[in-house]
């Protein structure tokens, strides 16, 4: 691995380390990992268990099924992985967290790193959320059987933003939701597939109008398959 003074530190609080880096650990991310502009530290919540079965749950309070994550012994583990001098960002995976969307993500990728906790069970005391400045992230409306695959989204969607991940700076640019619209079609040689042509505007060399088609596009597509996205678009330019 090379040398990085000021890699992107993530330290990643879970019952289950070993899910980790996963997808991660290959393609860009990984290929950026080996560089060292990102690094893994990964906590084990277990090791922070009380008992001798290193209890890390306890029943509701007030009754009803499932368990809760303990507060005290998820505090010791961020405390561990997070000193009080530390500014990178606690996110909290969590269904009823913050929709994850392009404009927090490159707010993340500013930050010198980021601590995540990984929820499982039924949830997670609400005074270690209050009391640790956990944020709730979520990335999208439904339920996981814990926070694990959901980091591994959001620090895919993280890790490629970084300064020297992308070979090409100007790729992350015209991509689905970094302009509030979905991406534009795609298209490459063959020029003809099953009886249908690549658009000649495309082979034209005239790149003042393949922009002016690819964006007509960009909003068309989105009022036919978002029309949420096209909505709050059409309400920023009223």
């Amino acid at each position: 691995m090379d040398e990085n003074p000021n890699p992107f530190l993530i330290s990643m609080i879970t019952l289950y380390p070993e899910m980790f880096p996963g997808s991660l650990g290959h393609s860009l991310a990984g290929r950026a990992r080996d560089k060292g502009l990102w690094q893994l530290d990964l906590v084990a919540l277990r090791d922070f268990g009380e008992g001798k079965h290193r209890q890390v749950d306890d029943t509701p309070a007030g009754g009803g099924a499932g368990m809760v994550l303990k507060p005290n012994v998820l505090a010791a583990a961020i405390d561990h992985a997070s000193n009080v001098n530390d500014t990178r960002p606690r996110l909290l995976m969590s269904p009823r967290g913050r929709l994850l969307d392009q404009q927090y993500i490159r707010e993340l990728a500013m930050e010198p790193g980021v601590v995540i906790v990984c929820g499982r069970f039924e949830g997670v005391d609400e005074r270690v959320i209050e009391k640790r400045n956990l944020q709730e992230v979520s990335i999208g409306d439904y339920v996981l059987s814990g926070g694990e695959p959901a980091a591994l989204a959001l620090l895919d969607a993280i890790i490629r933003l970084l300064p020297g991940v992308m070979g090409n700076s100007v790729s992350g640019q015209y991509e689905s939701h970094e302009s509030g619209t979905l991406e534009h079609p795609h298209y490459t040689r063959p020029q003809s597939f099953e009886g249908q042509e690549i658009p000649d505007i495309l082979l034209s060399g005239n790149h003042q109008n393949i922009d002016t088609w690819r964006q007509e596009r960009s909003v068309q597509i989105t009022r036919e398959k978002r029309p949420d996205l096209f909505s709050k678009l059409d309400e920023k330019e009223s």
